[in-house]
């Protein structure tokens, strides 16, 4: 496993799907080669071609999927931001507002049809459990945006079903990138799952740490407006946590900055930031995440794969684990 090789890979495929999309009409398909240009981790297709090498050097079978993947991931990128009416992604101006929503919602469509296209090259052999991975994640991850939208209307929502919302709609792709990678080089069903079960819980954690970066994070290197779900009064760990812990005065202020409309900008941010620091909800945050991550660790230990394989994926997930802010 070499993860720079596997970069490049992963950067020479995007460039060859970029290459490959129509040039008319220009407004369908203009946005999908500007999101696939915006850069990003790259982590799921990554993660598919890491499944595919803790059993094998050669990794180009996986390839394909590791782009149906990333499409797939960026297609809900498109349809997120439209949602959360997020101005930057990544550091840029998202496509709804470049374009327009409606240029956004049908260039995701679009999106989606060829990351199916993609999944569809994987390996005849593999190809009936990849497709069934692959859509039964796709469903899931709709599933989580749904709960997601449906926390907005709800006056309650616990810490568990928070978790179980980002489990769907973040965590599960992490989980089915490693797994599909290493069913398109003939990996056993039996480890394909324990790779599953390491990249969902991986997931979470990377999602848990994604709240923190939130409010916490620098705006040049976390890519997104910093601030934007206390903003949106999103239901994250954070707040959810600071209404379970917040009595008296101080509860009745974060519900009073709840009630505060988004247009109350920085001093919003920097109230609720406060009331935050106050309760210790950095550090609870952090405790779940990384309670998260310590049992994805143990899930990995439990494959069959070559130690040293093995030890290069942690480094490459510990890596994404330690972004500071």
């Amino acid at each position: 496993m070499n993860t720079t090789h596997y970069l490049h890979l992963v950067q020479a495929a995007i460039d060859e799907v970029n290459a490959s999309f129509p040039q008319q009409p220009a407004g369908l398909y203009e946005p999908l080669r500007y999101t696939m240009k915006l850069g990003g981790k790259r982590m799921r297709p990554l993660l598919t071609l890491m499944g595919a090498g803790l059993f094998t050097d050669k990794v180009e079978p996986a390839i394909p999927a590791a782009m149906g993947v990333e499409l797939f991931h960026n297609f809900t990128l498109l349809h997120d931001d439209i949602m959360d009416n997020a101005p930057l992604r990544r550091g840029m101006q998202t496509v709804h507002e470049k374009w327009d929503v409606n240029t956004a919602i049908l260039s995701g469509d679009v999106m989606y049809t060829q990351a199916f296209r993609y999944i569809t090259k994987s390996p005849a052999a593999a190809l009936a459990d990849v497709l069934d991975m692959f859509l039964r994640t796709a469903a899931e991850v709709c599933e989580g945006q749904q709960y997601d939208m449906d926390f907005e209307r709800q006056s309650k929502v616990t810490i568990e079903e928070y978790l179980r919302m980002i489990e769907l709609k973040t965590a599960v792709l992490a989980g089915a990138s490693l797994s599909i990678g290493a069913l398109c080089v003939g990996a056993p069903q039996s480890e394909a799952r324990k790779l599953y079960d390491f990249g969902r819980l991986f997931g979470i954690a990377f999602q848990l740490q994604d709240d923190i970066l939130d409010v916490y994070g620098d705006p040049k290197t976390f890519g997104k407006q910093v601030g934007g779900d206390i903003l949106a009064n999103k239901k994250t760990f954070l707040l959810l946590s600071a209404l379970q812990r917040a009595n008296g005065l101080q509860r009745e202020e974060l519900l009073n900055w709840l009630q505060a409309p988004a247009s109350a900008g920085t001093e919003k941010v920097e109230a609720v930031t406060a009331i935050f620091n106050q309760l210790g909800i950095r550090d609870l945050a952090r405790e779940c995440m990384n309670e998260h991550y310590h049992k994805a660790i143990d899930a990995l230990h439990h494959t069959e794969a070559d130690a040293l394989r093995k030890a290069e994926l942690r480094a490459f997930t510990d890596a994404l684990m330690v972004r500071e802010v």
